[in-house]
């Protein structure tokens, strides 16, 4: 039997005040912010919160349930814009008084809003990690804000926005960005306190939604011709970056690479692009270069041996390939490191 929890207000710290008072646990608040724990009978982890100027909120939640618990979001006069980051294990959200559960997975965002009949209700499950950042609008304080740049926006992040009442529902999931899972990272690493900590991150909650609505306009596009890197893409790319480190004796071609990973041509390279400034070519390159040098420098192989360890058939293109990198050929650096090691010796 699921436990539910109905959250009467749309602020986000009073929504934590009143999970603190349904669980009978007390919170701490200072500078618009408070922290709850999970007492140990319900689980474990915190809930945060703090609110901002022109009705944004966030809530960051960090926790481990002993039961599946239903929160209902209760209907209001003006019902919030809420933009929901997965961390880890998957969500459900529905619409309250229809039958349709939407999984947020992990890596996922959903920007949702509902309306006086039906009401958002997050399910969370029962003895798994749950961890999810909320980034919580309020149309109608936020409209001042926005008003004189909402002419200039998508046509329906237009017509999302100038629904200050609620009175559509409105869902959309995709892959957030890696931009935005290190603004996130930046704000739970923060050490700043007081004033400093709530300018900080007020700013990257602006920040995170500045990158949140380009990615919407991005996931728009055919999959082939988004810009935005995603972290679950990131993910997939680190994968593919292990893959070559572990088989550079046999390096798979991109094809093969890609298909390993789950990511297309084009989303492999550019991805090595952003996060290593270097195509894939280049990467295994570098790779194979390093890892030469490191055994000319802790074993007793050869040149030809290093050759083929690398997975380079060729010792012309070896020799070239390392000069390029180290300005020296391999016999060169050999030799240095012989010289090296006895002039060692003779010190000793």
């Amino acid at each position: 039997m699921s436990t539910k929890k109905e959250l009467r207000e749309l602020n986000v710290v009073d929504v934590v005040k009143d999970i603190a008072n349904r669980l009978q646990v007390t919170y701490k608040e200072e500078n618009n912010e408070i922290c709850m724990d999970i007492p140990e009978e319900a689980g474990s982890g915190h809930i945060k919160a703090i609110n901002f100027s022109h009705g944004v909120g966030v809530m960051d939640v960090d926790i481990t349930l002993k039961k599946e618990v239903r929160f209902v979001l209760n209907q209001s006069l003006v019902q919030p814009l809420q933009i929901v980051f997965n961390r880890k294990t998957s969500l459900l959200h529905e619409f309250d008084g229809q039958e349709k559960q939407t999984e947020i997975k992990h890596l996922e965002s959903a920007i949702f809003s509902c309306n006086s009949k039906y009401g958002n209700v997050l399910n969370l499950k029962a003895n798994e990690p749950i961890s999810f950042f909320n980034l919580e609008i309020n149309r109608k304080l936020f409209e001042e804000k926005i008003e004189s740049f909402l002419p200039e926006m998508n046509e329906d992040l237009e017509g999302l926005f100038r629904d200050v009442n609620g009175v559509n529902l409105f869902f959309h999931k995709g892959h957030y960005s890696l931009d935005i899972a290190k603004c996130i990272e930046e704000i739970n690493q923060s050490e700043d306190t007081g004033f400093t900590k709530s300018v900080f991150i007020e700013g990257k909650c602006f920040e995170i939604l500045a990158h949140h609505l380009r990615q919407y306009v991005d996931d728009a596009s055919p999959s082939e011709k988004r810009t935005i890197l995603r972290q679950s893409t990131v993910v997939k790319i680190e994968e593919a970056a292990h893959i070559i480190d572990d088989t550079l004796e046999e390096t798979p071609d991109i094809i093969s690479l890609s298909k390993k990973v789950g990511l297309n041509q084009n989303t492999l390279q550019n991805g090595f692009q952003s996060l290593f400034g270097l195509s894939v070519k280049e990467y295994i390159q570098n790779n194979r270069m390093e890892k030469a040098r490191h055994l000319m420098e802790t074993t007793t192989l050869n040149i030809t041996e290093i050759t083929y360890r690398i997975g380079i058939n060729s010792r012309s293109y070896f020799a070239k390939q390392f000069k390029e990198r180290y300005a020296m050929t391999p016999k060169q650096y050999m030799q240095k490191l012989a010289s090296n090691n006895k002039g060692e010796t003779n010190t000793i």
